[in-house]
């Protein structure tokens, strides 16, 4: 099994309009279990275009520069469209507790997008416990991933 994330760089996080509440919300639970964030915006809850926000943390996450992203817009099929414009971006729409461990395990996602309008909070949080807490599993899905990129 290989190794999930470095969880000594930040998880960089952004939402538009429709993931405001939850996105403050949850850099304050990230945050308080110890994780360092950086936070992509929105930083008001005014309608935004969600690319703005998709872009940043996409590239924060194909540099390196954090260990994975969570994107969040009310159906998150946009910031998982725009995300996975990036080349290095596997971003996953995760509505299901299952989806969040088999996008991990065998997509090896590192962007998890969240449709707020359509899942609660403290569900929100399970799903990102379980796609942090998940490994890769590597071996026959490696190929497939490789296969990914164009």
């Amino acid at each position: 099994m290989l190794l999930s994330f470095d969880l000594t760089k930040p998880i960089a996080i952004g939402s538009d309009h429709a993931g405001f509440d939850y996105k403050k919300e949850l850099v304050g639970w990230l945050a308080g279990k110890g994780f360092q964030v950086k936070d992509f915006g929105v930083d008001e809850n005014k309608s935004v275009d969600y690319p703005d926000y998709a872009h940043p943390v996409s590239n924060s996450v194909e540099s390196g520069e954090a260990a994975f992203g969570i994107l969040l817009c009310g159906s998150a099929n946009g910031v998982c469209m725009t995300a996975n414009k990036h080349q290095n971006i596997r971003a996953a729409l995760c509505w299901e507790s299952e989806v969040a461990k088999l996008v991990r395990q065998h997509n090896n996602a590192n962007i998890i997008c969240l449709p707020a309008r359509f899942i609660a909070l403290e569900f929100a949080k399970s799903l990102i416990e379980i796609f942090i807490s998940t490994n890769f599993e590597g071996g026959r899905h490696e190929r497939r991933v490789e296969k990914m990129m164009c």
